[in-house]
């Protein structure tokens, strides 16, 4: 079974001991706007939301990416 959307972005935060907080405040992403994907009530955010993740976490915007068939 492949990783829900949230649940990357919450893996990434463990790895490098981050909290939603700090991602909130380096993403420049209102807490209540991330707190549904990051427990996978958001499904399909923008764009630009995404980017602004990735960039927060430095990774691949690939890295959040679901392949085909999952």
């Amino acid at each position: 079974m492949s990783l829900t959307l949230g649940d990357k972005i919450n893996k990434k935060l463990n790895e490098s001991k981050k909290t939603a907080y700090w991602l909130s405040k380096k993403s420049g992403i209102a807490f209540g706007a991330l707190y549904p994907i990051l427990t996978n009530k958001r499904l399909n955010p923008t764009y630009f939301t995404m980017e602004k993740i990735a960039d927060a976490l430095d990774v691949s915007l690939d890295e959040f990416r679901t392949e085909k068939g999952e």
